[in-house]
């Protein structure tokens, strides 16, 4: 395997794994509590309101981490993924010790991964991209 497909393997991977995690525990408890009926519970770190808090955190988790794991529009995605978890890191938990801070920190260092890096060769934007050369 050359170090190129190593590093579109891994970059997929990166995708999937991270992406994929975040929506299963994270995203989609917030996705189910903004569409519950009733008043929302949530916190509002930036001072818009709980609303809005909430659906940009939707937004982020669910909505940007769908087109991480496929791979589209990956390195806009990865820039709202990569806020929430500065603020999950920095505001939300800015008091607390590492281990409170850790799952952001860790998400937060692969969104920068990706946003830097890009998808890698096994995405929907690499695949536009090659369709757009033919």
């Amino acid at each position: 395997m050359s170090k190129s497909q190593a590093t579109d393997i891994s970059l997929l991977l990166l995708r999937l794994v991270f992406g994929g995690f975040m929506i299963i525990n994270h995203g989609w408890g917030k996705l189910m509590k903004l569409l519950s009926e009733g008043p929302i519970k949530f916190g509002d770190p930036l001072g818009v309101g709980t609303e809005l808090s909430l659906s940009l955190a939707v937004f982020s988790e669910v909505a940007c981490s769908v087109l991480i794991v496929i791979g589209l529009f990956t390195r806009w995605a990865s820039i709202p993924a990569l806020f929430t978890m500065l603020v999950a890191a920095f505001v939300v938990h800015g008091g607390d010790t590492i281990r409170d801070k850790e799952s952001a920190l860790l998400f937060g260092t692969a969104y920068l991964v990706i946003l830097l890096m890009g998808p890698g060769r096994y995405s929907l934007d690499s695949w536009w991209d090659r369709r757009r050369m033919v």
